[in-house]
């Protein structure tokens, strides 16, 4: 009996085994006319989301490659418009996944440095909006948008980006009434991915990132 940390699944091996793995120990290809559709930051952060709803809103502690892959490739048909970032602006097949199993995970990229808040607006966004808008998709609608929400502020070259109402998105997207640790997992979850965001489409950019 393999004891699994918070943060892992098992997945099934071609032998049989299974193999505990973290969201960032899967590789996932594209194939197909669909491969060059979505971008590879896209594909990894749309994978982070499904691997969360399997393993939080489905309760599962295993899953196949196969279930995985269909359970991907069905969130990435659901993106497949002009204005999620990464895909085509015209129609194209819907997309083939083949999931990779790494059984060791890649070091951890370095802390980004701090940045300092140079002269610029300060931008605004709702979270608890993204997360009604999500709708049933939930947290599999939810990271891409906040992605292409992060991406379309900075474009505004922001002094201060600020994102509102955590709390209440957290709320909203796991269902509850009242703050639970679900909640709490969830706001960190969200802190680290804005953060990650951030960090990614703003290489040399100065700004303060302010999340409440």
């Amino acid at each position: 009996m393999i004891a699994l940390a918070e943060d892992c699944l098992l997945f099934q091996t071609q032998d049989g085994g299974m193999v505990p793995l973290t969201a960032d120990m899967i590789t996932i290809e594209v194939l197909g006319p669909s491969a060059g559709v979505f971008d590879p930051e896209f594909v990894t952060n749309v994978t982070k989301a499904v691997f969360h709803y399997f393993q939080h809103q489905l309760g599962r502690e295993s899953v196949t490659a196969g279930e995985f892959a269909a359970a991907l490739e069905k969130a990435l048909e659901s993106f497949k418009t002009p204005e999620v970032p990464g895909a085509a602006a015209t129609a194209a097949p819907a997309p083939v996944v083949t999931v990779v199993v790494e059984t060791e995970p890649e070091p951890p990229p370095p802390s980004p440095a701090p940045v300092s808040a140079p002269a610029g607006p300060v931008v605004e966004s709702d979270l608890r909006r993204l997360a009604s808008e999500a709708g049933d998709g939930l947290e599999l609608v939810f990271f891409p948008r906040l992605r292409a929400e992060v991406r379309a502020q900075l474009d505004l070259a922001p002094r201060v980006l600020r994102f509102r109402g955590l709390r209440s998105c957290a709320m909203t997207l796991t269902g509850a009434r009242r703050w639970s640790g679900k909640c709490q997992s969830l706001s960190e979850r969200i802190v680290v991915f804005l953060r990650g965001c951030a960090t990614a489409e703003s290489p040399g950019r100065e700004f303060s990132l302010v999340i409440e």
